[in-house]
């Protein structure tokens, strides 16, 4: 069996991630499969924090853009990315795993406040770390919040899951000659405006010299391979 190449890592999940086959909310079997590709790394003894978006649930931008005020809006996503990490916790602690949720917004009933110190010991002790509510600031993404977060804990690597095979020069479900892209540098997807991440994420992990891997999740296994340092999907380094 092929050790794992990293030691601690923040796994990037979309909303729509956890909606399987759905139009809206959570899918049970996409959470368990969800859940059981984290337990794959988690039994590696690998570090593991996960932030989730909010998308299946509410998105502030689509909500500013037909009148709600922006601010507004993103709080309503911070909260929807709430929903989605208690749910993850669920499914996680059903197979024996400890998790931790913490959240940028203070909700002490439910989960614990964002703490660095206290996210790593959590880390430090093999317990899995839900970051909730993005960085807690309107304006600013999910992705922004887990690069954010991946600096702060001092994450080797974040791992961005997502619906396609990885980046892609154009978009694969618009231009059927699009061509995946293996390996590409910050400064390249910036150039290109290639829809991965916003550009502030991008930006930020260029900043700070953060490795970004872009995969299928719903290819099963994937998220095992990138730990173990098998090519999938695209890498995008300096």
């Amino acid at each position: 069996m092929t050790p794992p190449q990293f030691k601690r890592i923040v796994l990037k999940l979309s909303g729509e991630a956890l909606m399987g086959e759905q139009a809206f909310g959570i899918s049970s079997d996409m959470l368990n499969y969800v859940a059981e590709e984290i337990r794959s790394i988690f039994d590696l003894g690998v570090q593991i924090a996960v932030v989730v978006g909010g998308g299946n649930f509410f998105r502030g931008v689509a909500a500013s853009s037909f009148g709600m005020d922006r601010t507004s809006a993103d709080h309503m996503g911070m909260l929807a990315t709430v929903i989605n990490s208690l749910a993850l916790q669920d499914a996680l602690e059903k197979r024996g795993i400890q998790t931790r949720i913490q959240t940028a917004i203070s909700m002490h009933e439910v989960a614990e406040p964002y703490i660095l110190r206290r996210a790593i010991r959590h880390l430090e002790k093999g317990r899995v770390v839900i970051f909730g509510a993005g960085t807690g600031n309107p304006y600013f993404t999910t992705d922004t919040a887990a690069v954010l977060r991946a600096q702060e804990i001092h994450a080797e690597i974040l791992l961005k899951a997502t619906k396609v095979n990885g980046l892609y020069d154009s978009d694969p479900i618009v231009n059927s000659e699009a061509k995946m892209l293996k390996k590409i540098t910050y400064m390249e997807v910036l150039e290109k405006q290639l829809k991965v991440m916003d550009m502030t994420a991008i930006s930020l992990a260029m900043d700070n010299d953060l490795p970004l891997s872009v995969f299928n999740l719903k290819q099963k296994g994937n998220i095992r391979k990138v730990v173990c340092g098998v090519e999938v999907g695209t890498m995008i380094n300096s």
